[in-house]
C-alpha cells in the first residue's frame, strides 16, 4: 500500500465533496446527527491533528497532545470537544486549519519509511495485530470516506 496515496485520495474525496455544498449551508445541522458540515470538518481536523501525532512520534519524538486528549477523554467526549472549540471559527477558518492538518500529516507521512507503515505492532495501543497502514486506513481514509457520504446525502437533500 503507497500510504501517501492513500491520504491524498481520503483528502481529495473529503474536499471534493465539500465543494459541492453551498456556503451558506456549512452551518446548517443534521448533515450527521445534529452536526452541520461545519462541524464534520472541526471534527475532522482534529482527527488529522492526531494522525499527525501518532506520525510524529516516528519522526522526531514530539509530545502527542491531541492523541494524549483523546485517550484521556475518550472517542465521544473527545468528538463533542474539539467540536465545540472549534465552534467560534468561521467556516473558512475551519478549512483552513484542516487543510493545515492535512499538509502536517503529508509531510510527516514522507518521512516515514514505507516498511514502518507496514509493521505490526508499531502502535502498540493500537492493537498488536495492526500496523500503520491499518491506523491510516481507518481513522483516516475511511473516517473522511464515511463522512463525506453523509456530506453528498445532505447535498443532495438540499437539491430536493
Amino acid at each position: 500500500m503507497n500510504v501517501l496515496d492513500v491520504l491524498t485520495y481520503g483528502h481529495l474525496t473529503f474536499t471534493g465533496t465539500l465543494d459541492g455544498v453551498p456556503q451558506a449551508e456549512w452551518e446548517t445541522g443534521g448533515v450527521c446527527g445534529v452536526w452541520s458540515v461545519k462541524n464534520i470538518v472541526a471534527h475532522l481536523t482534529s482527527y488529522e491533528l492526531v494522525v499527525a501525532d501518532v506520525l510524529r512520534t516516528f519522526v522526531n519524538d514530539e509530545p502527542t497532545p491531541h492523541l494524549e486528549t483523546m485517550g484521556t477523554l475518550g472517542p465521544m467526549e473527545f468528538n463533542d470537544s474539539e467540536v465545540a472549540k472549534r465552534q467560534a471559527k468561521t467556516a473558512a477558518d475551519t478549512l483552513a486549519e484542516y487543510q493545515a492538518a492535512h499538509d502536517e500529516v503529508m509531510a510527516l507521512a514522507a518521512q516515514i519509511p514505507a516498511e514502518t507503515f507496514r509493521q505490526n505492532g508499531a502502535i502498540p495501543w493500537y492493537g498488536e495485530g495492526y500496523d500503520l497502514d491499518d491506523f491510516i486506513v481507518y481513522i483516516n481514509y475511511a473516517h473522511k470516506r464515511e463522512h463525506s457520504a453523509e456530506i453528498n446525502l445532505f447535498r443532495d437533500r438540499l437539491g430536493r
